[in-house]
């Protein structure tokens, strides 16, 4: 005879049963994470991004103009345009370009001699310079690049990508974001952030090192056996609760957070392992050169991530300052020009080589640009009217230059890509359809590009 069952309350039948429709569900939002896909096919799998954070100045490196050089020390015309005479730009003369621009490679781009390895890959190259904004403060500026919203508590684009297309790898993160090491971002890990998605679509940052994330390894003595046991008896006490609650997507996402960290424990240690690179390799991203070598193996990793099946890798070069060179422009941009300039080429020639640049985007650029004219003698203020993104690699036009700002580089007027089209454009090329990309939230069907945005068909091959 077998043993009699315990008798169940009413009230413990149903938190039972519904804990299993909780379980139930939960595995179907796991599963929905690898199921989810594109609209149409698409010509990138992923993307790399790299976040030069305080605003580069795209009249010293990418936009060249000969004006600034010709019209130095003086004011700048009124016929340009209207001013925010809060900051009364127009006191300030003119401020010639730091350093000479050349044609680079077989298209002919002009790039300056701040960066001769990224003027290597020339015709890698689709140089957007009519790039424009809606806020003259970095914050704003950080969360609009990031999350399409001048606004902080948005979802950012790689949430939104984790969101739409799901994971390639159930053992790593969907979106990875290493921050620079030296601190700081205006604007702070909201940048990354999921907003209103479920929390587990935000970015999960990452280092180098043995501990790529803290806290991952089990404490010492800790056996996989009973961590599995350990984590199966806090995932099934989670469950009763959300049974009991209601929906939690936070709580769904501690439970996933918990599984993802079990299996990172084995493969984020050899994802961040670069000893298993050639010396070639090495040298090629410049880990070899004390100067490049952080951003290097930050670069470096962004590759190995990829091939590992992360699908968004985001780098931020430039700690709370960074490229903000409100004063001292040549130092500035000589001393980040020079970290991050070789790791860049780098990367683009492995990917090239490697076969993973044909369905790979990479973006490198800021959260808006600087002004023509100087600020304190030697630097440059913030100027988000007009400046410039490069893209490399899937889907889009190779050694090709989009739009233009003025003869000064004040504002964009040819062609303006405003951010909602920039972001509009990344998502069509990941095969997303940025108005169908919309997660139902306060009653209204919310996406990142809002009710703007259009595909920038100029820069598709």
């Amino acid at each position: 005879m077998s043993p009699a069952l315990p008798s169940l309350s009413r009230r413990q039948w149903i938190t039972t049963a519904t804990a299993g429709l909780s379980s139930v569900a939960v595995s179907k939002l796991l599963a929905d994470e690898t199921t989810r896909g594109p609209h149409f096919m698409p010509k990138a799998k992923r993307v790399i991004w790299l976040f030069m954070h305080g605003g580069p100045s795209h009249m010293d490196l990418f936009d060249p103009k000969p004006a600034l050089t010709k019209y130095a020390g003086q004011s700048i015309p009124s016929s340009v345009g209207k001013f925010d005479t809060r900051r009364d730009v127009a006191r300030n003369p003119l401020m010639a370009p730091v350093k000479p621009f050349r044609p680079r490679g077989q298209s002919g781009i002009e790039i300056s001699d701040f960066l001769p390895h990224m003027a290597e890959v020339a015709d890698e190259m689709c140089v957007i310079r009519s790039c424009h904004g809606d806020s003259v403060n970095h914050p704003q500026s950080v969360y609009q690049l990031n999350t399409g919203s001048i606004l902080m508590g948005k979802p950012s684009m790689g949430a939104w990508v984790s969101y739409g297309l799901g994971t390639e790898n159930e053992h790593m993160p969907a979106f990875v974001v290493m921050p620079d090491p030296g601190g700081g971002l205006k604007g702070g890990p909201p940048a990354w952030g999921s907003g209103f998605l479920p929390a587990s679509y935000q970015g999960t940052p990452m280092r180098a090192g043995a501990a790529p994330i803290l806290d991952l390894q089990p404490a010492s003595g800790m056996s996989r056996e009973r961590q599995r046991s350990a984590l199966d008896l806090v995932r099934h006490m989670n469950e009763l609760h959300s049974a009991e609650r209601g929906r939690d997507t936070e709580l769904e996402a501690r439970i996933k957070a918990y599984e993802l960290a079990f299996h990172m424990q084995s493969t984020a240690p050899e994802v961040v392992d670069i000893g298993q690179e050639t010396a070639p390799t090495l040298e090629l991203y410049g880990i070899d050169d004390p100067k490049t070598r952080e951003f290097g193996t930050r670069c470096l990793l962004a590759r190995r991530m990829i091939e590992r099946g992360v699908r968004f890798v985001q780098l931020y070069s430039g700690n709370t300052n960074g490229w903000d060179a409100h004063e001292g422009l040549r130092t500035n941009h000589t001393t980040l020009c020079g970290r991050t300039d070789k790791p860049v080429k780098g990367l683009i020639q492995d990917l090239k080589q490697r076969g993973l640049l044909e369905d790979t985007l990479v973006i490198w650029g800021g959260e808006f640009g600087r002004m023509p004219m100087s600020e304190k003698g030697t630097g440059r203020d913030h100027n988000p009217w007009g400046y410039t993104t490069v893209l490399f690699g899937a889907g889009v036009k190779h050694g090709h230059v989009h739009g233009a700002t003025d003869e000064f580089g004040l504002r964009a007027v040819q062609d303006p890509v405003h951010v909602s089209d920039l972001h509009a454009t990344i998502l069509h090329l990941l095969g997303i359809d940025h108005e169908r990309l919309t997660y139902r939230f306060e009653g209204l069907d919310q996406r990142l590009t809002g009710v703007a945005g259009n595909v920038v068909r100029g820069i598709l091959a």
